[in-house]
């Protein structure tokens, strides 16, 4: 904790690769560093009506749906779909099509054993925060070595994903900020709830792989949970999600 108070936070700068996604045709992507959670991307559509939508909209749970092959959405379910004046992007495995921390782990010596963590993670079989301080505690990056492998491997992510590490003065590894809501099970409904308090939305749909992303779905936070398996498919999670995708294609399909 004494490293910790007498420690800087130095922000890491890195430029990204800009890839053109399929849904910039219909999504306005807005990146806020302000109210908006790092480690996920916000993309919000243009304005619609939500005349058909009730603003006291609860999260649909996958068995309240109807269907045994949640690669079919139900009625209800493309009704939210359409009706959402918000929708949050997991990152790893979903925007960007590694996880950033494995490939670190990679470049740093010690991938496979990392690589095992985040499978436990992703799966929901350990809290995820015990499987972060884990894997961040079997190759204890610093920031040279974070800094060396953003200029070898520039990350295929969309620009404005900022890094969640705390390094000390000389850059030595010191942790991960546990006060941020996505360091922990449940963060990421704390985060969605959040946004959904500051801005006001009446739908909002979470998108990702993770079991952190199924969390979201809570009263107050995610209205649906798209579980989308185009890089992983995690059985335990898509299992559990309202909609199954495995390409954006489907989503953006659904929209016309």
């Amino acid at each position: 904790m004494e490293g910790l108070v007498n420690s800087r936070i130095i922000p890491i700068r890195t430029s990204c690769r800009r890839h053109y996604s399929v849904f910039l045709p219909t999504f306005s992507l807005q990146l806020r560093n302000k109210n908006l959670n790092k480690g996920q991307v916000w993309m919000m559509r243009r304005p619609k009506s939500l005349d058909s939508v009730a603003a006291s909209i609860q999260p649909l749970e996958a068995s309240t749906t109807g269907n045994t092959d949640n690669r079919q959405p139900s009625k209800e379910v493309l009704e939210l779909w359409r009706s959402a004046d918000a929708v949050c992007f997991d990152v790893d495995s979903t925007v960007c099509v590694d996880e950033g921390i494995d490939e670190l782990a990679e470049f740093c010596g010690a991938g496979k054993a990392v690589a095992e963590w985040t499978a436990r993670a992703m799966g929901g079989s350990v809290p995820f925060e015990q499987a972060l301080s884990a894997r961040l505690s079997l190759f204890k990056p610093s920031l040279a070595q974070v800094q060396d492998f953003l200029d070898k491997r520039p990350p295929r992510i969309s620009p404005g994903i900022e890094e969640l590490l705390l390094f000390g003065s000389s850059g030595e590894f010191l942790g991960f900020d546990a006060n941020e809501p996505t360091s922990r099970s449940g963060g990421k409904a704390t985060a969605v709830q959040q946004i959904r308090k500051v801005k006001g939305y009446k739908a909002l749909v979470m998108i990702g792989d993770g079991a952190t992303d199924l969390e979201a779905r809570k009263p107050g936070g995610a209205n649906l949970f798209i579980c989308y398996a185009g890089v992983q498919h995690r059985e335990s999670v898509a299992a559990k999600a309202n909609w199954l995708v495995f390409s954006f294609t489907d989503l953006i399909t659904a929209l016309e």
